[in-house]
């Protein structure tokens, strides 16, 4: 499937997804940092609230125009759209270099909120593409290394933002969204399916009418409430990450680091691979295993946890040494594997049911319940913790909540999957 990254229908369109995913998050995380070590160093309190504040600022446009997107999308050429959203990432990445510069925080979380507003416009379109472009046999591979590659973009922003100083991390974004610009010339066109498709431009209108039209394909639902339970166990995993190493590991912001990136390697594993363990046919049969086996990781992870040795290891050389520290790695590393298995056929099966002319449609519905699961399921973990349960212990039994999907998925069955194709393909959603 990496020969996908050769052409011209897959590899431009990758590009400029991977450029977004990148810029969002250097940008998320050195405004992050600048509020934390700098602009409110002797606050802690104060800066905690911000950086709770940040998360919600960035996710609140998923909620209000993820409607609205979807129907843009499915209204004009995706390509379009496309180009349309890399030009205003540049725009709103100059100023937020402008921010950083001058350590504004409101012109931070202006610049946030419209960073998720670009987000909000670019996911149902960076999916709802890939049937366009990809053949059969092309799209769950296809769908794999764009999930894979987020992941990967994902990380390597976190980096740069923690580890730039703010005028490079400016020029990095702004240098990344000119990029992000010229290969987006080279996708090729994506053309609604159906011409001058209308646009509700009253967000609680148009959010009520994706979710309304994409659950009515059960498999799409089925779909979408196992990836909503998929995107909130990493929002719980990613955001105790740090707790984690600092309270029961003892360890430093080294380590939380090497967690990350044994989380965001094994997803790309797992999301790479995916198309190889199925034959490239989409199907959702390795995804009631691959939640079997997120269950089993999480809970030896509460007991790695456990075991690990006291101590206060320096950095990330230090906690590799012990060797009971590799329990902890091996169980993150199986826990995204898995995921990345679990998640890449659901997307697969959101793409292709239903009719064509309602995919970012469906998208944006499935984005809308993704980002509730998240904001709920982080409040839970935190709630949780603030009233003393053992961190491990939250991550153990959000991974272990997987399986309360299992009979979810084992619904997701080829043969019903192709049956609810049949009966929907060629209808328009309302």
């Amino acid at each position: 499937m990496l020969a996908l990254l050769r052409t011209r229908r897959f590899g431009p369109l990758f590009a400029t997804q991977f450029s977004g995913a990148f810029n969002d998050n250097l940008f998320k995380t050195a405004m992050l940092f600048e509020i934390t070590y700098r602009l409110m160093a002797g606050d802690i309190a104060a800066s905690a609230t911000l950086v709770t504040a940040a998360a919600g600022v960035f996710i609140l446009p998923f909620f209000l125009f993820s409607g609205i997107s979807g129907q843009l999308a499915d209204a004009v050429d995706k390509a379009r759209v496309m180009r349309g959203v890399k030009l205003a990432e540049l725009g709103i990445l100059t100023v937020g270099g402008v921010a950083l510069w001058l350590g504004s925080i409101p012109l931070l979380f202006v610049v946030l909120f419209a960073m998720g507003c670009h987000s909000t416009v670019f996911g149902p379109v960076k999916y709802a593409i890939l049937p366009q472009h990809l053949r059969d046999d092309e799209l769950l591979g296809g769908t794999g290394l764009v999930e894979g590659g987020t992941f990967v973009a994902i990380l390597l922003g976190q980096i740069a933002g923690g580890l730039l100083p703010t005028l490079w991390a400016g020029a990095m974004m702004f240098s990344v969204a000119g990029l992000g610009i010229a290969v987006s010339r080279l996708i090729p066109p994506a053309p609604p399916a159906t011409v001058g498709a209308p646009i509700d431009w009253n967000p609680w209108n148009a959010s009520r009418a994706v979710l309304d039209g994409a659950f009515d394909v059960r498999a799409v639902w089925r779909s979408t409430l196992a990836l909503s339970w998929f995107w909130a166990l990493g929002a719980i995993y990613t955001s105790q990450f740090v707790p984690l190493v600092k309270g029961a590991l003892a360890a430093s912001e080294q380590v939380a680091t090497l967690l990350l990136v044994v989380f965001t390697i094994g997803i790309a594993v797992g999301s790479s691979a995916v198309s190889n363990l199925l034959g490239g046919h989409v199907s959702a049969r390795a995804a009631p295993w691959a939640a079997a086996a997120m269950a089993a990781a999480s809970i030896d992870l509460v007991f790695a946890v456990g075991n690990a040795h006291g101590g206060a290891p320096v950095g990330a050389a230090a906690f590799l040494r012990d060797a009971g520290h590799w329990r902890i790695l091996g169980d993150l590393f199986v826990l995204a594997v898995a995921g990345g298995v679990f998640s890449v056929p659901l997307y697969a099966i959101l793409q292709t049911m239903g009719a064509p002319a309602a995919r970012a449609r469906t998208i944006a519905a499935n984005n809308i319940v993704n980002a509730a699961f998240q904001v709920g399921g982080t409040l839970l973990a935190g709630f949780a913790v603030a009233r003393g349960v053992p961190i491990a212990m939250v991550l153990g039994a959000s991974g272990a909540s997987a399986l309360l999907l299992w009979p979810l998925l084992r619904g997701l069955t080829p043969d019903a999957a192709a049956a609810t194709h049949s009966e929907t393909a060629g209808s328009e959603t309302p």
